[in-house]
């Protein structure tokens, strides 16, 4: 059905790289939504009206709020999509993350009015009407919700869309819920026990929840989030691949919405090619990134040098040390001046971000101590930094 679905509405599918493509997925998940759940709220309304369910009418209006945040989102989607300008030289693509956060906002609202409902519920409860066709009902809308949590996790997975893996996480959230409204009814219906209140309770409960992880998963692109390890590489190792770029480091990532990035990346170059040539190398670079990756990418160029066997038998030796004393320390920009007496190993040192001051101030202490006991002539000039790249994702 997914597929079908695809095919039939959105025009040059295959191209997901293209915003106007993007675009077109995020209004077919937003049109679906809209549909599926208004049909899933009249039904279970009128459900929930004929047995009396405070549980299956807080189930019905958790769908209706869907269908007001899938409209929500269909117009973040279509205003996301308007292109750069003078104000926005950016464009407009975190209007997708704001839309889904005011989406989240509603879910919350809906669950916290059926949580206040269910309480007066549980202390004056009402006689509930048992009937086997409200099962069916609400039965066939844990199959439609399912489906709807498939369907927005393979788009979303997709587009690579937070947005929409959010909506289908929120669909599971739905399945939970609805599915506990069953219970209450199967219990009523077997012992004749109104537990109808309660489980009313825990559904306004589920909603809530749902409309917490909604705003976290939305909120941390506004934020500013660390890249996440599959991206810091497929940039990393596009620059790496090209002649002429020796490594690199210092990357940083920043999210102007879904599928719109700039980027900016320090690139070693020899220091014995010749400047222009270098730089011809790094353009091209750029504008190959934009071409493949869809990104806007600057880069910096560090010159180092490659073919002096000296320097590198002490850079592997300052990496080494550093490795020794935590194996997720790294060096880079690293560099000899040379004096009669002395060498000064001048370099930068990535640390992990749990380290504070206090602990890099006495890493630094630890590195210069032990490379003057192999080498008495080196002193180290540290400059620590940490990385932008997702540390927690890189461990796992």
């Amino acid at each position: 059905m997914t597929e079908l679905l695809v095919r039939k509405f959105i025009k040059d599918y295959e191209d997901m790289d293209h915003v106007n493509v993007r675009t077109r997925y995020g209004l077919l998940a937003s049109v679906v939504g809209i549909c599926c759940n208004l049909l899933l709220f009249g039904a279970k309304l009128l459900t929930g009206i004929l047995v009396n369910s405070i549980s299956v009418m807080a189930d019905a209006f958790n769908n209706l709020s869907d269908a007001a945040s899938s409209i929500v989102g269909f117009v973040g989607v279509k205003m996301a999509q308007k292109p750069a300008d003078a104000d926005h030289p950016f464009g407009h693509g975190r209007i997708e993350y704001i839309a889904a956060f005011v989406v989240a906002f509603l879910v919350i609202q809906v669950g916290f009015s059926l949580f206040k409902t269910s309480v007066g519920k549980i202390f004056h409860p009402e006689e509930l009407v048992f009937h086997r066709v409200s099962l069916m009902i609400l039965a066939l809308s844990v199959v439609v919700k399912l489906w709807m949590a498939a369907f927005n996790r393979k788009l979303g997975k997709r587009i690579q869309s937070t947005v929409m893996l959010a909506t289908a996480a929120d669909s599971l959230g739905d399945v939970c819920a609805t599915s506990a409204t069953i219970v209450s009814l199967v219990v009523f219906g077997i012992w004749h026990v109104n537990v109808d209140g309660i489980v009313g309770l825990v559904v306004s409960v589920l909603v809530m929840i749902a409309g917490i992880n909604i705003a976290k998963d939305t909120l941390a692109p506004l934020i500013g989030q660390a890249i996440d390890p599959k991206i810091y590489h497929q940039i990393t190792d596009f620059v790496e691949q090209y002649d002429g770029i020796v490594g690199s480091h210092d990357l940083i990532v920043h999210n102007y919405g879904p599928g719109r990035s700039m980027a900016s990346i320090h690139a070693e170059v020899p220091s014995d090619v010749d400047i222009e040539i270098s730089h011809e190398i790094v353009d091209q670079i750029e504008r190959d990134a934009a071409r493949s990756l869809g990104i806007f990418l600057v880069i910096h160029m560090d010159p180092v040098q490659v073919h002096d066997a000296r320097i590198q038998e002490l850079r592997e030796m300052a990496q080494e040390v550093a490795q020794g004393l935590d194996g997720r320390l790294s060096i880079h920009d690293f560099r000899v001046v040379e004096g009669k007496k002395r060498m000064n190993l001048i370099f930068d040192l990535v640390v992990p971000r749990e380290y504070s001051r206090t602990m890099q101030d006495a890493l630094k202490q630890q590195v210069i101590q032990r490379v003057r006991e192999r080498d008495e002539r080196c002193f180290c000039v540290i400059t620590t930094e940490c990385t932008f790249c997702s540390e927690e994702s890189q461990e796992e």
